[in-house]
């Protein structure tokens, strides 16, 4: 027995199909909001008074060997609070649907993450075009560093070294966290000075483990 497939399953929840156009290596689904009101980003009244709509198209997960693109209609509405500065203002459909200003969805976003997280860089790229995402390099290290938590815990011990931006013409100095093995901070240059202002704005920091020639007083 064969089993359908219905179109609406291949977008993210809360988006509602218009048309779908297909090509020999592409699909491209307009999409719209199925709410019938929006939430002010200001003042978090709701409004239903449509002010104008506008397109964005953003890259989404592939299907049968096909890239796949939303064109995503999104709504301006008027927001009837009188107090508040944000008179309109475009619907939101959700961090975790399609992130603000972002230019792919959630569901893509995380995948890519994680390729970054796992192979870098270069390698990251090659398999994802394999994996029919084309994204770049700087791309895929750039969402890794967007998403990447800020460090809670206070950072006790440190350990300083040298790295090399360019070998045998520009270097640097990393901090890594050595009880969480983790890096902290990348400073310019491996300058004395600037480790020692670096050190002076972390307080907390009580035990610094160079390396033997290196002596930051």
């Amino acid at each position: 027995m064969r089993a359908g497939i219905r179109i609406s399953s291949l977008i993210p929840s809360g988006l509602v199909i218009e048309s779908v156009s297909d090509s020999c290596d592409s699909i491209i689904l307009a999409v719209r909001s199925e709410a019938s009101m929006a939430e002010c980003p200001l003042c978090g009244a709701r409004s239903r008074r449509i002010h104008s709509r506008y397109h964005r198209q953003v890259a989404d997960l592939p299907s049968a060997g096909k890239q796949v693109s939303l064109l995503v209609f999104t709504r301006r509405f008027v927001c009837e609070v009188q107090h508040c500065r944000r008179r309109i203002f475009a619907e939101r459909f959700g961090d975790d649907v399609l992130p603000t200003r972002s230019r792919r969805t959630a569901r893509l976003e995380c995948i890519v993450h994680h390729l970054g997280l796992a192979l870098g860089g270069r390698p990251a790229a090659s398999f994802a075009r394999r994996l029919m995402l084309p994204v770049s390099n700087d791309t895929l290290l750039r969402v890794v560093r967007r998403r990447s938590c800020p460090r809670t815990d206070p950072l006790i011990v440190a350990g300083v070294d040298d790295w090399a931006f360019r070998k045998n013409h520009r270097y640097g100095t990393i901090v890594c966290d050595l009880e969480r093995r983790r890096i902290v901070a990348l400073l310019p240059d491996r300058e004395t000075a600037t480790v020692r202002a670096w050190l002076s704005d972390h307080p907390e920091i009580r035990v610094v483990i160079t390396r033997p020639w290196r002596r930051l007083r």
